[in-house]
């Protein structure tokens, strides 16, 4: 393992770290209250530390996993596995979980997703596997682990404004837990060597993507009291850790306001801002601004996830322009009085965390009716749109068993829209590797459009991550199924996808496939594009018009010039090159055996014509030879 560099102060954190957190070994509550509630401690148990060395994948598949590719899908919703082999196939035997998503701000398509990679579950033995995306989620490839047979855990990514994307990982040594901070500067194919980045257990960053002094600067922030570091340089260096102000703050999130204050929650709600760690002359400072009621506390080792947590707490900032902007918002699954397990709560600050609302129930099933609302995960829109998703157990009354569920607001969090289930049923108690959870978190990211999600689920009968885009393709902050559901948009063809926002080339307001439904436009050759929507180009080697292949009289003499004209056309309309008798070479006649004709996608090319059809069933290929 690469030598690091660990100040002494480190050393002491990791030591109270691995006796339970510096907290009572007993698991008796502390004596102090948080936002009136009486919370149990962290137990000891959870450390994330190698008992077991690292074995292979079985040589065999495990009975009952599945190895085709697995695309999980509830009604619109798919979900798309990203830890697959190079023929997009499921890798059996092995466990991901615990993933984090970025994405490419100067371009979306990139998307790259880490995680806790277990080669084999008969393991507890962690590494940093990661795949990336350049369409957009729809097919992943997994390179493997950032180093081989490198203990690696809590996995934490994000993304600069100028679109490099940043893998923070925890490892374990000699002195005890360290972090490293890799780089990709490619969308995630290939990572820079680690730079030490100090660092500890559950640990989280932010990135200052605003265009303030703090733009760049990488914050890195984990469990502890000494627990906070930043870079100004890209992540080359790190400042040695300083003291936050609050004892002990556990499984906390990070977010970056609109004017560069930086904002910390931990599992108490306590909310710690520092104004100045933007300025990148000066030592950051921290206060605690105020405590955010969720009406209940975060807890772990759950049922649903016998050996990891619930769910974290999760902080963001309101990035639109509105009425909205500025707002600080919190989410966490917590325990509420009473006989409800868990549920999901939120919490909105409108003066800078320093005062909060009264805590919103996200969850819309029953109350006290035993369903467990966990892994509770929140992002904003640019937009405003405050999209959260979690697990829920509601439907099916065991808790080993849950579907992924999604929830809306358009209005800062005072009202939500109506649960919607977005995955199958999958059972969280199967595939585990020798470490009974999956994970303690899911990631997400929000744009203008949708979310973008990173989860972990077993589809598969083992422990996999998918990729999941919940779509607003419209992006007027409705989601795509809810719009239709409530009438604001149509769906004449029932395909789950607004009528605006489906392909419209005759532009009369009707999408082409209904156009030709209703017989509001013709189809011919039954291609789903309406007649009226035919791009020609007709190419003809004996013509002596204009050039421009618009007509017959004027049709281009090289079929080099005709495959360009259909290849820069809108993709919208059906194109066609009618050639007419003769023969066409790529550099003209006698052109050399390097040249070819670029032949596009959804082009049509037909010959035979004599030079003067208006219809294709006019052609004759047997008499005008082409």
């Amino acid at each position: 393992m690469r030598h690091r560099t660990v100040t002494v102060a480190a050393i002491c954190l990791a030591s109270i770290l691995l006796v339970g957190f510096g907290l009572p070994e007993d698991g008796s509550p502390p004596s102090a209250v948080r936002a009136g509630i009486i919370e149990p401690n962290p137990r000891a148990a959870h450390r994330e530390v190698p008992r077991d060395p690292w074995m292979p994948r079985p040589a065999e598949p495990p009975p009952g996993v599945l190895i085709g590719r697995q695309v999980a899908q509830r009604g619109p919703y798919i979900s798309v596995q990203v830890n697959v082999d190079e023929f997009g196939i499921n890798i059996p035997g092995d466990a991901a979980n615990e993933p984090s998503i970025a994405i490419d701000p100067t371009d979306p398509n990139k998307i790259v997703i880490g995680w806790r990679q277990f080669d084999s579950v008969e393991s507890d033995f962690r590494q940093a596997g990661w795949a990336y995306s350049h369409n957009a989620g729809q097919t992943w490839t997994f390179p493997g682990v950032l180093e081989q047979e490198v203990f690696r855990s809590d996995p934490v990514l994000d993304a600069d404004a100028d679109g490099n994307i940043y893998y923070y990982s925890l490892t374990y040594d000699l002195h005890g837990y360290a972090c490293d901070l890799f780089k990709s500067t490619n969308g995630g194919v290939s990572w820079e060597p680690g730079v030490s980045a100090f660092g500890g257990d559950k640990a989280w960053m932010a990135i200052d993507r605003t265009d303030g002094i703090g733009r760049g600067n990488i914050y890195l922030a984990w469990s502890g009291r000494q627990q906070f570091t930043r870079s100004t340089d890209g992540g080359s260096t790190f400042l040695d850790p300083l003291l936050n102000p609050v004892n002990d703050t556990f499984w906390g999130t990070l977010s970056v306001a609109p004017d560069g204050t930086l904002y910390l929650v931990d599992r108490w709600f306590n909310i710690v801002r520092s104004t100045d760690a933007e300025d990148p002359g000066v030592m950051p400072t921290f206060s605690l601004v105020g405590v955010a009621d969720l009406g209940g506390y975060i807890s772990g080792w759950g049922e649903p996830n016998p050996g990891g947590l619930l769910g974290q707490p999760w902080i963001a900032t309101d990035y639109s322009t509105g009425a909205t902007r500025g707002n600080l918002y919190v989410l966490a699954s917590v325990n509420p009085p009473g006989s409800d397990p868990l549920d999901l709560m939120f919490a909105r600050s409108t003066d800078s965390g320093v005062t909060w609302s009264e805590p919103v129930r996200v969850n819309d099933d029953p109350p006290d009716n035993g369903a467990w609302q966990w892994f509770g995960t929140m992002s904003v829109a640019p937009n405003g749109r405050i999209d959260v998703v979690w697990n829920d157990t509601r439907n099916t009354g065991q808790v080993n068993l849950s579907e992924l569920y999604y929830a809306y607001s358009t209005d800062g969090g005072v009202t939500w829209s109506e649960n919607t289930p977005v995955s199958p049923v999958f059972d969280s108690w199967i595939g585990w590797p020798n470490q009974n959870k999956i994970g303690d978190y899911y990631d997400m990211i929000s744009d203008s459009g949708g979310a973008n999600l990173a989860y972990a689920a077993t589809f598969n009968n083992e422990q996999d991550v998918y990729f999941l885009r919940i779509s607003d393709c419209n992006q007027n902050g409705i989601i795509d199924d809810v719009d239709i559901a409530g009438g604001t948009s149509e769906d004449c063809n029932e395909n789950l996808m607004p009528d605006e926002c489906e392909p419209d080339c005759n532009g009369n307001g009707i999408p082409d496939d209904c156009d030709i439904a209703g017989a509001t436009s013709q189809d011919a050759n039954e291609n789903g594009i309406p007649d009226e929507c035919r791009l020609v180009f007709y190419v003809d080697a004996d013509a002596d018009g204009l050039n421009t292949g618009a007509n017959w009289g004027d049709a281009y003499n090289s079929l080099t010039d005709g495959l360009a004209a259909a290849r820069c056309s809108s993709v919208l309309f059906e194109r066609e090159i009618w050639v007419a008798a003769g023969t066409y070479t790529p550099a003209g006649p006698g052109g050399g055996r390097e040249a070819t004709f670029r032949v596009s996608n959804h082009v049509a090319m037909y010959g035979g014509f004599a030079g003067g059809e208006t219809t294709l069933d006019q052609r004759d290929p047997s008499i005008h030879a082409t």
